[in-house]
């Protein structure tokens, strides 16, 4: 009796996500720029929210690929906590 011939399963590798805190700020000439703090020298812009947020995930990546390229280690982020402190004018 013949078996049929076993397939080859290819398993998909299971990706690998960072997550890091952005932070938008409304421009003064309109629109709204975001950065990166834990990546320096990481930051966009955008006329709309949405569109700032879609620029940021690129510049992530594209930074994230640039450290790679120099064999440089790739910042992972720890907790964080954003706050507001108002003062007197």
């Amino acid at each position: 009796m013949c078996e049929p011939p076993r397939m080859k399963v290819m398993r998909k590798k299971a990706s690998k996500t960072l997550s890091y805190s952005v932070f938008y700020e409304q421009a003064p000439e309109g629109g709204y720029v975001a950065f990166v703090p834990r990546l320096p020298g990481c930051h966009t812009q955008g006329q709309t929210l949405e569109e700032t947020e879609h620029n940021a995930k690129e510049a992530i990546e594209l930074y994230l690929k640039s450290l790679e390229a120099h064999g440089e280690l790739i910042p992972v982020e720890g907790p964080s906590f954003h706050g507001r402190v108002t003062v007197p004018a």
